[in-house]
C-alpha cells in the first residue's frame, strides 16, 4: 500500500500565531481593543468613537513553504479560510523595509479566515526553502510583527465622522498616521494608524475617500518648515498684517508699492502665505486671516506675535543652524555660533535687546489667569525675580490695588519694564542684580516666570536656594514654565520643541512636573498646586518649608 506523506505548508511557530490571533478576536470587543490601542482616550471619548466604528478584524503575517496548499492546511487546523488573494500593498510594504533584492518576484497571499463574527486577517510570504534571504523577513516580522495590526469598520457613511475620527485618534489618542489609500476590490478606503505605543491599527472607510499624505511629501512638508518661518518672518518685517488690516482687499501691485518691494517676488510670496493659511485671496486681492491677523504690529495690543516672527525668523533662526553641534555636545549653538551667550549678545546690541522683550511680552497672554489663580488677599508684597519687562507682576498688581511690587532685573531689562509699568511706578521696586548673587528678601509672594527653563539643574538649584534664603517658612513661590508631558500621556505637546529651542539658544531645557517638584524639593520648598495656563504654560505653586 502506498502511503503519501502531507508535508507541512506552515511551522507551528506560525499556526500558533495565527491561532493567538483567532483567540484575540474572540475576547475582545471594540471598546477594549481601543483601550489597548489609546489609552489615552477616555472611557466617554472610546464610547463615542465605537458608535461610528466596530472592532473588524486582526491581521498577522505567516511565512510558508508556499500559497499552494495554504488553505487546505488551514481547514485541517479547524479553519475556514476564503480563497487566496494577491496583495500589493502589503507586498509594497516589505519592498520598502527589507528591499526589492531581498523580495525579489515573492508574492504576498491575503486569506480571510471568519472567527466569531469578525475576521482573522493573514498575509502570506512564501519563504520556500531554507537559507533564502527571505529568511531574515521572517525572523524580523515574527518577532517585531510590523505587519500585524488590528483594524476597524467605519459605520458612518459620508465625510464628516471619518474626518472627526481621524483627528479624535490623532490630537486626543496620540495615534500618528501611517500611510493608506483606496481598495477597489473592497470598495474601501484604508487609512493606516500607528499607536503611541507603535502598534499598527486601521480604519477601513466604505467608498473612496481623500487619501493620507504620501510619507515622502509628509517629510517634504517638515523638511520646508524653515521656508515657512523665512516667510512669516518677511510678512512682518514688510509690515504685511499692517497694511491688510488697514485696507483689506489689497491686490498685489498696491501692496508692492506700499511695501516697496518687486510686484513679482511680493506675488508669489503672498501664493506662499495663503497656502500657510495667513492670508486668503479673492479675485487678485488678498485679506487677512485670524491666524495672519497675530503678526500685526501697530494695534497697540500685547497679542500680537509681531516682534516673535522676528526674532524667530532671525537671530534664534541662525541658531538652529548649529542644532547638529549642539546635539553632539550638550552645549548651545546661539554661544557657537556667536562667540557669547545669549544674554550678554543681546545686552551689547540694545536693538536685539528691545527686540526680545517685546517678543516676550508677545506671549503675556499667558498670564492672565495667574492673579485669580492665586489667593492674594493677605498678601502685601510681591517680588518678581528675572520678569523681564514686568509683564506678569503688572497683571498681578493691577488685579489686587493693594500690592506692592519688586522687580529685580538686569539693568538694560528694567529700562523695558519701567516703560511698561509707568501707571505702578509708586507701588514698584526697580531693583538692579543678580538672582545668582542673591534676591530681594521681605516680600510675601515671589515669582520666578520663564526664568529656570533658561538653566541646567546645577542653576535652577542655586536659584531657588537664593529664593528660599530671601524668604521666611510659609512665603509662596510662583514659578511660570511649560512642562513637557509624562512620557506616557499620548496627547501632542508643543514643549517638546520648546525644549530643543532652548538648547540651541539658551543652554537650558524645558522639564516635566516631577523634574521641577524634585528640584523645588531640594531647594526646600513644598508643593501646593499646578495649573494649565494658556499657550502651553504651567503655573506652579510652591511654599517655603525649611531652610535648605
Amino acid at each position: 500500500m502506498n502511503l503519501s506523506v502531507v508535508q507541512p505548508c506552515l511551522t507551528e511557530t506560525d499556526l500558533d500565531r495565527i491561532r493567538h490571533a483567532a483567540d484575540h478576536v474572540r475576547a475582545h470587543d471594540t471598546d477594549q481593543v481601543l483601550t489597548g490601542l489609546l489609552p489615552g482616550l477616555t472611557a466617554e471619548e472610546r464610547a463615542d468613537v465605537s458608535r461610528h466604528l466596530g472592532y473588524d478584524h486582526t491581521a498577522v503575517l505567516v511565512f510558508p513553504a508556499s500559497l499552494d496548499g495554504l488553505r487546505d492546511e488551514l481547514r485541517r487546523a479547524g479553519m475556514e479560510p476564503s480563497a487566496v488573494r494577491r496583495s500589493v500593498v502589503v507586498r509594497g510594504r516589505l519592498v520598502r523595509r527589507y528591499g526589492a533584492t531581498v523580495l525579489g518576484d515573492s508574492p504576498v497571499g491575503i486569506i480571510h479566515v471568519p472567527v466569531a463574527g469578525r475576521t482573522v486577517e493573514i498575509f502570506a510570504l512564501p519563504v520556500p526553502s531554507p537559507g533564502s534571504p527571505l529568511d531574515t523577513v521572517a525572523a524580523d516580522e515574527r518577532v517585531n510583527g510590523h505587519e500585524s495590526h488590528h483594524a476597524f469598520a467605519v459605520t458612518a457613511p459620508g465625510r464628516v465622522i471619518p474626518a472627526g475620527l481621524r483627528t479624535l485618534l490623532t490630537e486626543r489618542g496620540g495615534a500618528v498616521l501611517d500611510g493608506g489609500g483606496y481598495n477597489p476590490v473592497e470598495n474601501v478606503t484604508v487609512l493606516y494608524f500607528r499607536s503611541p505605543h507603535h502598534r499598527r491599527f486601521e480604519l477601513r472607510v466604505p467608498g473612496r475617500h481623500d487619501p493620507l499624505p504620501d510619507p515622502a511629501l509628509a517629510l517634504l512638508g517638515v523638511m520646508t518648515g524653515a521656508w515657512a518661518t523665512q516667510a512669516v518672518r518677511t510678512m512682518a518685517e514688510l509690515g504685511i498684517a499692517d497694511h491688510l488690516a488697514t485696507r483689506p482687499g489689497l491686490d498685489t501691485d498696491t501692496l508692492a508699492d506700499r511695501t516697496g518691494t518687486d510686484p513679482d517676488a511680493l506675488r508669489r510670496l503672498l501664493r506662499y502665505l495663503a497656502t500657510l493659511g495667513l492670508l486668503t485671496a479673492s479675485d487678485g486681492t488678498y485679506h487677512l486671516t485670524a491666524l495672519g491677523e497675530p503678526l500685526r504690529s501697530g494695534s497697540g495690543s500685547e497679542l500680537s506675535l509681531h516682534p516673535l516672527a522676528l526674532l524667530y525668523g532671525g537671530p534664534f533662526y541662525d541658531s538652529f543652524a548649529g542644532l547638529p553641534y549642539a546635539v553632539r555636545t550638550g552645549q548651545e549653538a546661539f554661544a557657537h555660533r556667536h562667540g557669547q551667550h545669549h544674554f550678554p549678545y543681546f545686552a551689547e546690541r540694545p536693538e536685539l535687546g528691545d527686540l526680545f522683550h517685546r517678543a516676550m511680552s508677545a506671549s503675556a497672554d499667558m498670564f492672565t489667569p495667574v492673579p485669580d489663580l492665586v489667593d492674594f488677599s493677605g498678601v502685601r508684597r510681591v517680588a518678581d525675580i528675572g520678569g523681564g519687562n514686568g509683564a506678569l507682576l503688572g497683571r498681578v498688581l493691577r488685579a489686587h490695588t493693594h500690592l506692592e511690587g519688586v522687580l529685580l532685573e538686569r539693568p538694560e531689562a528694567l529700562a523695558a519694564a519701567r516703560s511698561q509699568l509707568t501707571d505702578l511706578a509708586d507701588r514698584v521696586t526697580f531693583t538692579a542684580g543678580d538672582f545668582t548673587d542673591s534676591v530681594p528678601p521681605g516680600a510675601d509672594v515671589y515669582v520666578l516666570s520663564r526664568v529656570l527653563h533658561d538653566w541646567p539643574d546645577d542653576h535652577c538649584l542655586t536659584i531657588l536656594r537664593r529664593c528660599a534664603e530671601a524668604m521666611r517658612p510659609g512665603t509662596e513661590l510662583l514659578l511660570v514654565e511649560r512642562l513637557l508631558p509624562n512620557p506616557e500621556d499620548p496627547t501632542p505637546s508643543p514643549t517638546p520643541a520648546w525644549d530643543i529651542h532652548m538648547l540651541c539658544n539658551v543652554g537650558g531645557r524645558e522639564r516635566e512636573e516631577a523634574h521641577y517638584w524634585r528640584l523645588l524639593n531640594a531647594a526646600g520648598f513644598k508643593q501646593v498646586s499646578c495649573h494649565a495656563l494658556p499657550l502651553g504654560a504651567s503655573l506652579l505653586h510652591a511654599v517655603r518649608e525649611s531652610t535648605p
